[in-house]
C-alpha cells in the first residue's frame, strides 16, 4: 500500500511498518510508535532489526503503551551522567541482548525486561 510518497507494510506477526523520509530523524534507520514501526526509505532492515522492534512492541504493550515512553524516558535521564544512556535503557538491552533470536518471542515471559533493569 501506497500513500503520498509514504509506503505501508505489513510484516508475518502484523507489525505495521511505515516506510518515509521523515520519520525518524535523519542518521536513524527506524522506530518503533505505538509499535508502529517507521523507517527511513533507503533503510534496509534486516531478520534481526525486526526481531528487535517486535520485542520492543512486546514490551510497549504489556505496559499499555504510555507507561512504555514515560519508564524509557525516565530510564534514559536516570542513565544519562553515566554514558551511553540509550544502550543502557532495560528495554534496549533485552532487545540488543535478544534480537538474534529469531524465536525469542516465543519463550519471553510477561516483563522479561525487568530482568536487565541495573543500578
Amino acid at each position: 500500500m501506497k500513500k503520498n510518497n509514504i509506503k505501508i507494510k505489513h510484516t508475518k506477526k502484523q507489525m505495521k511498518i511505515v516506510r518515509n523520509k521523515f520519520i525518524p530523524f535523519a542518521g536513524y534507520k527506524a522506530i518503533n510508535l505505538f509499535g508502529v514501526l517507521f523507517v527511513r526509505n533507503n533503510a534496509k532492515l534486516s531478520e534481526i532489526d525486526l526481531n528487535h522492534e517486535k520485542i520492543h512492541t512486546a514490551q510497549i504493550k504489556e505496559l499499555w503503551y504510555v507507561f512504555f515512553y514515560l519508564w524509557y524516558v525516565i530510564e534514559w535521564i536516570i542513565r544519562l551522567p553515566k554514558g551511553n544512556a540509550y544502550r543502557n535503557i532495560s528495554f534496549e538491552r533485552e532487545a540488543y541482548d535478544n534480537e538474534k533470536d529469531l524465536n525469542y518471542l516465543k519463550s519471553r515471559k510477561r516483563f522479561d525486561f525487568a530482568k536487565y533493569i541495573k543500578a
